[in-house]
C-alpha cells in the first residue's frame, strides 16, 4: 500500500499553478474518492493555499521542496491537510481555518499522523517528522523548546500563519539526505492496528488480510484465518462436529483470527459467536464496537443488541446450556483463551453455592452443549500456552480428557504445537483421528511495533536464561523495548513521553503484588465493573481522569489479558523474586509473604508476569520498588535482586 494525496507536486509547480486550479482538483478528488461534496471545504483549501504561497514565495526555499494536499494513510484512513517534504524532513500540517486557539484534537491528529508515518511507512522511517497545527486566526504562540530540538517525531506544536515562515526556515537548516517525492509516496505503508481498532475494522466487513496487509506476520494470520474458515465450511458441508485448536505466541493475533471468524467475510450461516471468560474483554470489545458503529451512523440500541449476541461472556453461555438441555442458538463458537477453562474439580468447587451447579469440566460441558446440534457444529479454541493465570485452569490437557470421554464423534484439527508442549497441562494428548495443521499456529508476533522478538525475550527471562535473553538483545536492530526504573515519578514521566497523540499508556501489575500499595500503586481497576473498564481502555486523559493515561489506577493480569496498550508501566512486586538463581513465587497473606509450593501456583505466577510483560505495542517500563529495610514485607535485597537480574537480561535503565 502506498500513501495517497489529492494533489502533489514540487514547490515550483505549486507556485506556478493557479490556486483555484488546485482547489478545484481537491474538490474533484474528494467527490471521486468519497462520493461526497466537500464544498464547505473550498474556503478552507483556498485560505490554506494562500497562507502557504505567502510563506513559500521567497527564493530561500530549497527547490527540492515538495507539497502534498489531503494526504491519506491506507487502512487507518487518517488524513493530513498538507505534508511538506523539505530538506530531508517531513512536515505534517493541520490547518484550522478561522480558529484563534489551539485545539487539542488537532494536535493529537497531527501527532498521530506523524507517529504512524514513523512506525509503518518505510519511506519515513528514521526521518525527522514535525507535526504542526496552524490555527489561521491565531496570534503568535510562544516558541517553547524549538522545532529542531528533538530527533525523530517532534512534539506537536502550534504556529500562527506568521510563525509558519520561521517554522519553514528551521526545517531548511542542516540539510539532510533529500527525499524523492515519487519514491516517498510509493514506499510501502504497512500498519499494525491495535486489537480494538482491528476489531472495528473487521466489524465494518473487512478481512484480516486487509488489516495487516504485507506486514511481517500478516501471511501467517491470513493462513490461520483461512484454515479456520476452511474447517468451519467443511463441518457445514460434511455435516460434522469439528473442534479446531489455534495456538500462538503472545501478540501474534489469536484474538484477531477469532474475531475474523465472527466479523470477517464468511457467509452469515458460518459466522461465529465469540465467547470469553474475560469480563474485561467483553466490556471493552462491545463498547468499542458500539462506539465505532454509532460514529458510522448506526443506531446505538440496535448495535448494542447485536454485540450482546456476537460477543458473549462464556460463563453465562455455559450456565444457560447447563440449566437448559436445548441446542444452542449458535452453530459456531470461538472460545477465547480456551486453556483457561476450568477443570472438573474447579468447576464443582466454584459453582457449589451458585444457582447453576456444575458437575463436569468446562470443556466437557461446552462440548456437550454444542453436540446437541444433531447435524453439525464447530468450535474454535484459541490457546495461549503459558498464559494460565489462575488456580483450576486445566489447559489443553483438560480439553483432551473431555474429547476422549465425549460421546459425540468430534473431528479434531490442531496445530502441531498442541501435542508437543513440554508441560503436561499445556499439551493435548494423542487422540484417535486428530489432524495436525501447521497453519493453525501463529509464530510471528504482530503486537510489538518495533520488535518482533519481544515475546521470545520474555520467555527467556521467565525461564531464568540470562545468556539467551542477552543474546536475543544483540540481534534486535531497534533495541529492546523494555526499560527499568526504581523511581515512580520517572516511570510516569517516561510513559507520558511514549504515549503521544492518541497512543495509550497505563499501569499494570500482578494481582498478587499486595505490597505495591506502599509505593503508591494500590488502586486496582475493578475488572468486573463494565463502566470502569470501558473508560480505562477507551477514554483519553486528560479529558477523562478515569482513562488509563491518567496513571492513577493499575490493571491486573485479569484486566489486560487479551488487550494491549502502547506504553505499559509494569509495577513488579515481591510476589515473584530471584532466589538462589531461580524464580521464586510467593503469596501475601495476613502480614507476611508465603512461598508458593504447588507447581500450579508457581506456574500461574510466572504466567502472570508473562501476560504483563507482553501487553505493550511500543515500550514497557518496568518499575521495581526500592523497598524498606524496616519493613520485612518490602525487603530491599529482594527488590535489588529482581532489578539486577533484569539488567543482566539486557534491560537498560531510564
Amino acid at each position: 500500500m502506498a500513501v495517497e494525496a489529492y494533489w502533489h507536486g514540487s514547490l515550483a509547480e505549486f507556485l506556478a499553478t493557479d490556486p483555484q486550479q488546485i482547489v478545484d482538483r481537491l474538490a474533484f478528488e474528494a467527490s471521486r474518492r468519497h462520493r461526497v461534496n466537500e464544498a464547505p471545504q473550498l474556503r478552507a483549501w483556498q485560505e490554506t493555499c494562500t497562507i502557504l504561497r505567502h510563506a513559500l514565495a521567497s527564493d530561500e526555499w530549497a527547490r527540492s521542496t515538495y507539497l502534498l494536499f489531503e494526504v491519506t494513510l491506507p487502512r487507518t484512513q487518517r488524513r493530513a491537510d498538507v505534508v511538506l517534504l523539505v530538506n530531508g524532513r517531513i512536515l505534517v500540517f493541520e490547518f484550522k481555518v478561522g480558529a484563534i486557539r489551539v485545539d487539542t484534537g488537532a494536535m493529537r491528529q497531527a501527532e498521530d499522523f506523524a507517529l504512524d508515518l514513523q512506525d509503518f511507512h518505510s519511506g519515513s522511517r528514521g526521518r525527522e517528522i514535525w507535526p504542526v497545527v496552524v490555527p489561521t486566526g491565531a496570534a503568535d504562540f510562544p516558541r517553547g523548546q524549538g522545532f529542531f530540538a528533538i530527533a525523530g517525531v517532534m512534539p506537536a506544536v502550534a504556529v500562527s500563519p506568521i510563525q509558519l515562515i520561521q517554522c519553514l526556515r528551521d526545517a531548511s537548516r542542516d540539510a539532510l539526505p533529500p527525499l524523492d517525492l515519487n519514491a516517498w509516496m510509493n514506499a510501502p505503508y504497512r500498519p499494525v492496528p491495535p486489537i480494538i481498532e482491528a476489531a472495528c475494522t473487521l466489524f465494518a466487513r473487512h478481512s484480516v488480510e486487509e488489516i495487516l496487509d504485507a506486514r511481517a506476520g500478516a501471511a501467517s494470520l491470513a493462513q490461520t484465518s483461512g484454515a479456520i474458515r476452511e474447517a468451519i465450511a467443511t463441518a457445514h458441508d460434511q455435516k460434522r462436529h469439528t473442534v479446531v485448536f489455534v495456538t500462538g505466541v503472545p501478540g501474534a493475533g489469536k484474538t484477531l483470527c477469532g474475531l475474523n471468524a465472527c466479523f470477517g467475510d464468511s457467509d452469515d450461516a458460518l459466522r461465529a459467536t465469540f465467547l470469553t471468560g474475560n469480563p474485561t474483554l467483553v466490556h471493552v470489545l462491545r463498547e468499542a464496537l458500539v462506539r465505532d458503529a454509532v460514529a458510522r451512523g448506526a443506531n446505538r440500541r440496535a448495535v448494542t443488541q447485536r454485540m450482546e449476541g456476537v460477543i458473549q461472556a462464556l460463563p453465562a453461555f455455559r450456565d444457560r446450556y447447563v440449566a437448559h438441555l436445548d441446542a444452542p442458538a449458535e452453530r459456531v463458537v470461538v472460545i477465547d483463551e480456551a486453556q483457561r477453562s476450568w477443570s472438573r474439580a474447579q468447576a464443582v468447587r466454584k459453582s457449589r453455592d451458585r444457582a447453576v451447579q456444575l458437575t463436569d469440566s468446562e470443556p466437557a460441558l461446552l462440548l456437550a452443549a454444542m453436540a446437541r446440534h444433531t447435524d453439525w457444529a464447530a468450535m474454535v479454541c484459541l490457546i495461549g500456552n503459558g498464559q494460565e493465570i489462575h488456580d483450576g485452569e486445566g489447559g489443553l490437557a483438560e480439553w483432551g480428557a473431555a474429547l476422549a470421554a465425549a460421546q459425540t464423534d468430534w473431528r479434531i484439527i490442531a496445530s502441531p504445537e498442541c501435542v508437543t508442549a513440554v508441560e503436561a497441562r499445556q499439551r493435548l494428548p494423542e487422540i484417535r483421528g486428530l489432524v495436525r495443521d501447521p497453519r493453525l499456529h501463529l509464530a510471528v508476533p504482530t503486537r510489538q511495533v518495533s520488535c518482533e522478538n519481544a515475546s521470545s525475550w520474555v520467555n527467556a527471562v521467565l525461564a531464568g536464561d540470562t545468556k539467551r535473553a542477552h543474546a536475543l538483545v544483540q540481534t534486535l536492530p531497534n533495541g529492546l523495548p523494555f526499560r527499568l526504573t526504581r523511581n515512580p515519578v520517572a516511570l510516569k514521566q517516561r510513559l507520558r513521553q511514549v504515549a503521544r497523540g492518541t497512543r495509550r499508556a497505563g499501569l499494570v501489575g500482578s494481582s498478587g503484588g499486595r505490597r505495591l500499595r506502599a509505593a503508591g500503586f494500590g488502586a486496582e481497576l475493578p475488572h468486573m465493573d463494565a463502566e470502569a473498564v470501558a473508560h480505562w481502555f477507551l477514554s483519553h486523559w486528560p479529558e477523562d481522569v478515569r482513562a488509563s493515561g491518567a496513571l492513577e489506577v493499575m490493571a491486573t493480569e485479569f484486566s489486560v489479558q487479551g488487550l494491549e496498550l502502547d506504553a505499559v508501566g509494569l509495577c513488579w512486586d515481591a510476589d515473584l523474586v530471584r532466589n538462589h538463581g531461580a524464580w521464586q513465587a510467593r503469596k501475601f497473606s495476613g502480614t507476611r509473604w508465603h512461598l508458593q509450593r504447588q507447581s500450579e501456583g508457581i506456574s500461574n505466577r510466572i504466567n502472570t508476569y508473562r501476560v504483563l510483560l507482553t501487553r505493550a505495542r511500543r515500550e514497557t517500563v518496568i518499575y521495581v520498588p526500592i523497598g524498606n529495610p524496616d519493613d520485612p514485607t518490602r525487603d530491599p535485597v529482594l527488590y535489588d535482586g529482581i532489578a539486577q537480574f533484569l539488567a543482566e537480561c539486557g534491560v537498560t535503565p531510564l
